[in-house]
């Protein structure tokens, strides 16, 4: 990954899509700065810039629920990136397994 092609927006942050490197299950999405970008990247772990709190954060340091870091990957555009984990316990705050359990938008089904 060239890190140099990535699009940080007016607040310095990328989106960051975590997926689960086996099953491809999309796990949650987080805001990574040049900083958390370059810990993920040379550590082994995940670790967000967290918007609300104004600071970093590595995914399981309170909770145990780690992630551990697969495979990154950076988006055509350069302003998305995809990191590829192995998720140990829950990625969501809430305690799901992904933070996409919640709602089901019901949208009618495109056919070929």
């Amino acid at each position: 990954m060239s890190v140099d092609r990535v699009k940080y927006d007016a607040d310095g942050l990328v989106a960051a899509v975590i997926q689960q490197f086996d099953s491809r299950e999309v796990l949650m999405v987080g805001w990574m700065d040049a900083e958390a970008l370059n810990r993920t990247l040379t550590t082994g772990r995940v670790t967000f810039w967290s918007r609300s709190r104004q600071e970093y954060w590595r995914k399981g340091d309170t909770s145990g629920h780690i992630q551990l870091v697969k495979g990154a990957r950076l988006d055509c555009d350069g302003d998305t990136l995809l990191i590829e984990v192995d998720q140990i316990g829950a990625a969501c705050h809430t305690g799901d397994h992904t933070c996409f359990d919640a709602d089901d938008l019901h949208p009618v089904v495109g056919e070929r």
